[in-house]
């Protein structure tokens, strides 16, 4: 597996885990406290994160399908950026996992050169 595949993963995982808390904060001042001027906040970075969180699904999979995950850990990577601070937790650990497997391939690449 490229280094590629896990960086892709890494920075979805970060935009939009900060764009998830971002609209968290949003939806609790305009809902909850009521704040003028939060409504266009919201909207825009709801679009923002929809769109993005779209694009965390594609390399989530594209990484979980090359490490060959289980059904259940893909599931649980992909829905971690429904949830508020999740995808920062999952993603190191994720990481940790993964860099092993990126190494082993690098290592026959190296030695043939």
């Amino acid at each position: 597996m490229k280094k590629s595949v896990l960086t892709r993963y890494r920075v979805m995982a970060y935009v939009t885990a900060v764009l998830l808390i971002a609209l968290t904060i949003g939806t609790i001042g305009k809902r909850l406290l009521g704040l003028d001027g939060f409504g266009g906040f919201v909207t825009v970075v709801g679009i923002a994160h929809g769109w993005l969180y779209v694009l965390y699904l594609i390399f989530a999979f594209d990484l979980g399908s090359k490490a060959k995950m289980p059904v259940g850990r893909l599931l649980w990577v992909l829905l971690a950026g429904t949830i508020p601070t999740a995808a920062f937790f999952v993603e190191r650990k994720l990481t940790r996992e993964v860099q092993p497997l990126i190494a082993k391939d690098a290592e026959p690449s190296a030695a043939a050169a």
